[in-house]
């Protein structure tokens, strides 16, 4: 097995580090050598652990998975600097810190399904995103893990506004299919309620609630929404905020227009079926985003 490299701007990060410093006279053969070797010696280790180290197909494809990891662990450490890379690389860790680096990224960030995945806390999807030859002239393994990256977030900011905002600690897994639906439901409850935390009590509620005029603007829900994010951790409101599209305010808004009709109606003493009605007539034309969705009864 050898580590070929050649000349490319796009493809792994390692490849690129050492195309980089060998045209700019920065990496001797001696030193090259000595990267190549322990590239090698690496991927013999991945594959005892992980594959058949005896089968050629196999320890080639664990010496792709240990370049793509490397990679990644590189280009976070390094901040993408092609000269702090490879200052890495040269040290006498070598690649181990990078690969270290790498694969507390995919671990941090792999989807826990509940089923085992071969390669341990690492999802085997995603490694195999990651991993590349060596001499690939395309390599978006980074883009991949940003991809996973932004995804966990997004998983991890629904589970702490459940946490955090809701009154319950049991959720159905269906209940809720996306994190600006949660929000909505968090920010839409707290500003007409003014309780810290969200019950399903809200459509008792409505019947005494006094809307007030001031409600009625999307400045008010700019702020209120505003308001909940300020309770989070930076990198959680960040990514919702990346999350929200443009017309969340205004569907909040379209909401609270419609919770002023169904307080009329629940008003007259209406039956559950007549609301429930509303409910189906209003969600077949605009949804009601942020309207608790569990069964008056």
């Amino acid at each position: 097995m050898q580590l070929i490299l050649r000349d490319s701007n796009n493809g792994p990060f390692l490849t690129q580090v050492i195309n980089k410093a060998q045209a700019e006279e920065g990496l001797s053969s001696e030193q090259l050598t000595q990267v190549k070797s322990k590239a090698v010696l690496m991927s013999l280790k991945f594959a005892d652990k992980f594959y058949n180290k005896y089968k050629m197909h196999l320890l080639e494809q664990a010496a792709y998975d240990v370049i793509g990891v490397v990679s990644l662990g590189l280009q976070q450490l390094s901040d993408n600097d092609h000269q702090q890379a490879l200052d890495l690389l040269l040290a006498p860790e070598g690649l181990v810190k990078p690969f270290q680096k790498g694969w507390s990224m995919l671990a941090a960030v792999s989807k826990k399904t509940g089923k085992a995945s071969l390669y341990g806390d690492v999802e085997e999807q995603l490694l195999q995103a990651v991993a590349t030859p060596p001499d690939a002239d395309e390599w978006d393994g980074w883009a991949q893990y940003q991809q996973a990256l932004k995804e966990h977030r997004r998983t991890q900011s629904m589970q702490l506004l459940q946490q955090q905002f809701y009154a319950r600690t049991h959720f159905d897994e269906f209940e809720h299919f996306s994190l600006e639906e949660v929000l909505a439901e968090v920010v839409f409850c707290r500003a007409l309620t003014g309780a810290d935390k969200v019950r399903q009590d809200l459509k008792q509620k409505i019947r005494s609630l006094e809307l007030q005029p001031h409600w009625f603007s999307e400045t008010f829900f700019k702020l209120q929404t505003e308001a909940t994010l300020a309770q989070l951790p930076d990198a959680n409101s960040v990514a919702i905020r990346e999350d929200l599209g443009q017309h969340f305010i205004p569907a909040l808004l379209r909401t609270l227009h419609f919770a002023r009709d169904y307080q009329t109606l629940a008003n007259t003493n209406a039956s559950p079926e007549k609301l429930d009605a509303l409910e189906g007539k209003q969600g077949l034309t605009n949804p009601l985003l942020g309207w608790p969705q569990y069964l008056e009864l």
